[in-house]
């Protein structure tokens, strides 16, 4: 009996010392927010109205402490068995893990889970305290569950059944979705979150350091190009850009079309408006964008009605900017050294130059715009493709006669360079909001 309670007061104890924040979100015809740890690397989805509670897991150091209405367990506490249902946001391959108060696993289940609503049952576990984790593609879901068993046998996992939704069920589901529920994700002080918001097909991306409950509101903007790709916005000082490369294959118009040049010659000999997907594949299109040379820039219907190719006094707007609220690595406010805080945290090759694109070092720092510049490469004037991994080039759409200004990223660099170059040469463009 006093094991128990002692047990009991851990689980309390761990549950006091969690100092969770609550933030919620609003704006107008809110549909969803996917929510990013940057440093983590950890993912939740909520639908409008849900809560996101943010909880400093302590004590469990081997654990990521996600608890999620994704894992239920019941009965808990456990005598000889218990049920484990889970509800995974993506089908695909999982990990179901036992593990004791050492971290220590006891046992597993590993194989492909539907993302639908199923259930495992939970047996042979003795008297303790345990660490139930749920890891899958993007996502992870954690629960404490205490057994009072006094008998000990072999830890088992085994799933029981898949209950498969009807469509009545599903629609009952999509009617709840104003409903607020409470979604927990494992957060440590000073972390950085990105948040993406959804509303019909437009989507705001935002970045935070949460320190207290607050509400978080979103502005949405439609950003529509030739092609009809909706893009995410951002907003940065008074600037409002997009959060991902241009793509489009055709003018604002919806009806004139780019020429796609994919021969070394060819492109070499261009002065009229093109583009290319990285290294000429398709593949490339939705994380880089496309390629464009300035002659397409030049045009003036490049990018979205309502918006343009940023001239070089508007990059330096927002370079201004950065410097001059604490974006540089380091915190100051004089000096080109805020790269980081636009580079993406993923894709670039890695740095060991203090303060760089590709050095993981200021955590806190890292993309801490929401921009979220990834290592397209670029095109040279003579057709070939380098850079994919280390370089993010943006053009301007100022002309340095014969050249043109441009804006780029280098993985080794703390400062974002900027130089005019050939205006042949394909780089990626961002356009900003008239």
């Amino acid at each position: 009996m006093k094991k128990l309670l002692f047990l009991l007061a851990i689980y309390c104890t761990l549950q006091a010392n969690a100092q969770p924040y609550s933030i919620s979100f609003s704006g107008t015809d809110l549909l969803s927010v996917k929510v990013e740890n940057l440093q983590s690397g950890l993912i939740v989805n909520l639908n409008a109205g849900d809560i996101l509670l943010l909880s400093t897991p302590t004590g469990i150091p081997e654990v990521k402490n996600l608890k999620s209405s994704g894992l239920k367990i019941y009965p808990n506490p456990m005598t000889d068995k218990s049920t484990l249902e889970i509800l995974p946001p993506v089908a695909g391959d999982a990990t179901i893990s036992v593990c004791d108060m050492t971290g220590k696993v006891l046992t597993q289940f590993k194989g492909y889970v539907e993302n639908y609503k199923q259930e495992f049952s939970l047996s042979g576990i003795k008297n303790g305290l345990y660490i139930i984790n749920v890891q899958g593609n993007g996502y992870q879901f954690s629960e404490k569950l205490l057994s009072n068993r006094r008998s000990s046998g072999k830890a088992i996992i085994a799933r029981v059944s898949n209950n498969i939704q009807t469509v009545a069920e599903k629609k009952s589901i999509q009617d709840s979705k104003g409903v607020k529920a409470t979604v927990d994700m494992a957060y440590n002080a000073g972390q950085r979150l990105k948040y993406t918001a959804v509303s019909g097909n437009n989507k705001t991306v935002m970045t935070d350091i949460p320190t207290e409950d607050k509400t978080v509101t979103f502005t949405f903007t439609e950003c529509k190009d030739g092609d009809n790709i909706y893009y995410p916005i951002v907003v940065i000082g008074t600037q409002t850009w997009m959060a991902e490369n241009l793509k489009t294959t055709k003018f604002k118009d919806g009806t004139t079309s780019i020429p796609n040049v994919t021969g070394d010659a060819e492109w070499a000999a261009l002065s009229t408006p093109s583009y290319c997907w990285s290294n000429n594949e398709i593949a490339n299109k939705d994380t880089y964008g496309a390629l464009y040379n300035w002659y397409t820039v030049n045009t003036g219907n490049l990018c979205p009605t309502g918006w343009h190719v940023p001239t070089d006094g508007e990059w330096t707007i927002m370079e201004n900017y950065l410097i001059a609220n604490g974006y540089n690595y380091d915190g100051t406010t004089t000096g080109n050294q805020y790269a980081k805080a636009l580079a993406s945290t993923t894709l670039w090759i890695s740095s060991t130059t203090t303060g760089a694109v590709g050095n993981t070092d200021y955590p806190a720092k890292r993309n801490s715009t929401g921009f979220t510049a990834l290592p397209g490469g670029y095109r040279l004037t003579t057709g070939q493709f380098p850079g994919v991994g280390y370089y993010g080039r943006w053009w301007s759409a100022t002309e340095d006669t014969p050249l043109a200004w441009t804006r780029y990223l280098y993985q080794n660099y703390n400062y974002v360079h900027r130089y005019s170059y050939n205006k042949k040469y394909g780089y990626s463009v961002r356009c900003m909001k008239d």
